[in-house]
């Protein structure tokens, strides 16, 4: 198993039992071919509106409308964002466009941005009272949102070009293939299609204590109206990480408060060289606590009362802002589900391989789905495929195995493939050779920046040419290393083809190709020169 696909036995328990319950996957597969005419569409206009309505306007929701319609379906798309309870909303493109990955990227670009003013002296830039900068917190929030709201106009007119029938309303079940939509204006609205896909991903969740609602999420942070000055930060997932993260380089205390453990999903090597650098960079830390409740205080500031869940030692701090990072839930309540039988997994929804639910003629993609990765590219690709193969004569299912992702914490960290945990669990400890190495940036020497933490790890099976099945990397512009290698990892790489791979030099990607040392023999992995 990879480090995205479905790990616990009660998932694979649910999905099985899901699974039993319907036709064979290449049964399903088959059958939405049949439903399409040579042409590549089944139009039964005098039954149905459309050939597809599409429940959601985010990334998966929008890229499947878009396949649908070029392969000639007539479609419609509905999306309605409900305010958070502070008041925030977002136009069309869903969580990553309005509140998730566009704007996490541009806050913690002017956090490095922030950064190189120090490393730029170094290198002999001259910038007066560099001690003083400070950043603009009312100009980066402004300026993020002038980028999110010019592609809300594009995605709009993009709509319309494609002739994509945009609703903005909620919409619900009336039954399999009819939705009422409860229009922006107020008005109803009722529509019908041969197929139906839900797409409309997930919301933060916030904790169950009191004063919970005085507590922010990522949904809220983008758009906030005055610098967040002291902020904690509740949970420490990536969302959680990424956000004190970039908070932390634009000059605000930054605390994160952990109930178990870092980055749950992930390599926990990894994810704690990810917490380490972060506490480098000035991020604390409150480990093995929850909060037990929030109260405003006269000074317009927020006391936290919280509790050591293994001593049971209470404690409490008083923060400008408290946001909350503890997880998602799906968004199944307005869609009265239950009306069509769907069956759900807490708040996801339950897919076959072929993205179908339990009723035949509904689908669902996107982080609304029960056990798939919570990532836009996931999304986006297993709504393309969908729309093929509804529309396109297309056979081909969405690969969930190796999806390569990125932390965007202060020193970044990206892998692909298996944790190590995972590879031991599954080929057993005696089958699996990590190889691993620290390094240094040639970029971080003149300034004298930490390279503590700049870390690659392979891990691979000890047989043969020693495939590899997993690539963790943590150091600068971490993404852009791992994305290749990615592909590289879908084509069967081995450590044997690594090794002779001949690495481009002075480059932080090139160390991968220099592992040689594994842990299995204790030799140190510290690089003694940059260029032998």
């Amino acid at each position: 198993m990879t480090l995205f696909t479905i790990r616990s036995a009660k998932v694979v328990v649910t999905l099985l039992r899901f699974t039993q319950k319907k036709s064979s996957v290449v049964a399903t597969v088959a059958q939405q071919r049949w439903l399409s005419t040579s042409t590549g569409v089944c139009k039964d206009e005098s039954k149905y509106g459309y050939d597809l309505i599409v429940i959601g306007g985010g990334s998966g929701g929008l890229a499947c409308a878009k396949e649908a319609v070029a392969n000639g379906a007539k479609v419609a798309c509905l999306d309605f964002v409900k305010p958070t309870p502070h008041g925030s909303k977002w136009g069309l493109g869903g969580t990553c466009v309005n509140v998730g990955c566009v704007p996490k990227k541009l806050m913690h670009q002017a956090s490095l941005l922030g950064e190189a003013l120090y490393d730029a002296q170094a290198y002999g830039w001259e910038i007066p009272d560099a001690e003083n900068i400070r950043p603009d917190w009312g100009k980066l929030v402004q300026s993020v949102q002038n980028h999110i709201k010019s592609i809300n106009w594009v995605t709009r007119v993009d709509l319309r070009d494609k002739k994509i029938e945009y609703l903005n309303g909620l919409g619900s079940f009336r039954d399999p293939h009819t939705i009422l939509v409860k229009m922006k204006n107020s008005t109803e609205r009722t529509v019908s299609a041969r197929n139906i896909v839900i797409a409309v991903g997930g919301r933060p969740r916030y904790p169950d204590i009191p004063g919970a609602e005085l507590g922010i999420t990522s949904d809220d942070l983008f758009s906030l109206d005055k610098p967040p000055g002291r902020t904690l930060i509740v949970g420490a997932g990536y969302i959680g990480l990424e956000c004190a993260g970039f908070l932390r380089g634009l000059g605000y205390e930054a605390t994160v408060m952990v109930r178990s453990i870092i980055l749950r999903g992930f390599d926990q090597q990894m994810a704690n060289m990810v917490a380490d650098s972060m506490v480098e960079h000035g991020v604390k830390f409150i480990h093995k606590s929850i909060p037990q409740s929030v109260e405003k205080t006269i000074h317009n500031t927020y006391l936290v009362k919280y509790i050591n869940v293994e001593t049971q030692e209470e404690g409490c701090e008083e923060y400008d802002t408290v946001m909350w990072a503890i997880g998602r839930k799906g968004l199944v309540e307005d869609l009265d589900l239950p009306s069509v039988g769907i069956e759900l997994e807490n708040d996801k929804i339950l897919v076959n391989d072929a993205e179908q639910t339990n009723v035949s003629n509904i689908y669902a993609v996107g982080d609304i789905t029960y056990g798939r990765p919570e990532l836009t590219p996931v999304a986006i690709h297993a709504g393309r495929l969908l729309a093929r193969r509804l529309f396109g004569n297309s056979t081909q299912l969405m690969d969930y195995c190796n999806v390569a992702t990125t932390v965007f914490s202060p020193l970044e960290y990206a892998c692909v493939g298996m944790s190590e945990e995972d590879a031991i669990r599954d080929h057993g400890e005696d089958n699996v050779e990590v190889f691993h190495g620290f390094y240094k940036p040639t970029e971080f020497f003149i300034p004298q920046k930490s390279v503590r933490y700049c870390y690659v790890k392979a891990v691979a099976e000890r047989s043969g040419d020693q495939k590899v099945l997993g690539l963790h990397y943590l150091g600068p512009v971490a993404g852009e290393i791992i994305q290749g290698f990615a592909a590289a990892i879908k084509c069967g790489l081995t450590m044997k083809t690594l090794m002779n791979t001949v690495g481009i030099h002075p480059t932080t990607a090139e160390e991968f190709t220099r592992l040689n040392i594994t842990k299995r023999s204790g030799a140190d992995p510290t690089p003694a020169s940059c260029c032998s």
